[in-house]
């Protein structure tokens, strides 16, 4: 049987650890049951990805990640600024806030509340580790090759 390793068509099976660069944890599987993907499937982004390449079952590493790698960095462009009124259903509204919204296809999309003014609000759509400088630690824990289904 030829040993595999992390790489296209390959079936991961893994615990992992993401830290900021402060060293808190923002997830974490080793102490729940471990992940299984397939590589390129979009469950983690392109960059850890890449970084796992060429892993082996049983070999546990950790990275250092830098934005671009992760999850990108903060595009100004995703801050979006509404009308006050339009969350006058809302009994409560401050900066730090998670609100669901509907992007053009009405797919949900999960915004920040950055700014709260008497006549605007700036809600900013990056995703919350953009621009950060992450930890990630990866144990293999079973690799298999995809049977070629669908």
């Amino acid at each position: 049987m030829t040993k595999l390793y992390v790489g296209h068509g390959v079936k991961i099976t893994l615990n992992f650890e993401l830290r900021l660069d402060s060293g808190e944890v923002v997830d974490s599987t080793f102490d729940k049951a471990p992940g299984t993907f397939e590589f390129g499937d979009g469950t983690l982004p392109a960059g850890f990805e890449e970084l796992m390449r060429g892993m082996a079952s049983g070999e546990r590493k950790i990275f250092q990640v830098k934005p671009e790698q992760g999850f990108g960095m903060q595009n100004p462009q995703n801050l979006q600024t509404f009308r006050r009124e339009d969350f006058s259903h809302l009994d409560t509204l401050e900066p730090g806030m998670v609100m669901s919204f509907a992007d053009a296809a009405k797919a949900e999309l999960p915004g920040v509340v950055a700014k709260v003014s008497d006549d605007e609000v700036i809600v900013d759509f990056n995703h919350p580790l953009a621009g950060r400088h992450l930890e990630f630690e990866v144990e293999i824990i079973e690799l298999s090759e995809m049977d070629g289904e669908a």
